[in-house]
């Protein structure tokens, strides 16, 4: 069984086609589309490209805390785990939707 349990009304069911989702800069409501569309974003944030890490990821730090943002290469492998991880490390800034 693929797809994804939603719990709703004390019910459980299995949702075969999961919602795809996507990153919103609140501030704009624009929606990340790209990563140069992110690192923009994210360098008007503080967020600094970090080059020494794995050749494999695309990553960003900020010289004021210890986070760091990891993001697949790929954009296409970009997902939700890797949106959220975004949002947490901006608080209210970033919003992850359902589309």
């Amino acid at each position: 069984m693929t797809g994804v349990w939603v719990f709703n009304n004390g019910v459980y069911r299995l949702e075969s086609s999961p919602r795809r989702k996507a990153l919103v800069y609140l501030p704009s409501g624009e929606l990340v589309s790209s990563y140069s569309s992110l690192e923009h974003i994210l360098r008007g944030l503080g967020w600094e490209r970090y080059y020494e890490g794995d050749p494999d990821l695309y990553q960003f730090h900020k010289h004021t805390s210890i986070d760091l943002i990891s993001l697949p290469r790929d954009f296409s492998k970009f997902c939700s785990v890797h949106m959220y991880d975004i949002v947490v490390k901006n608080p209210n800034v970033f919003h992850v939707r359902d589309m």
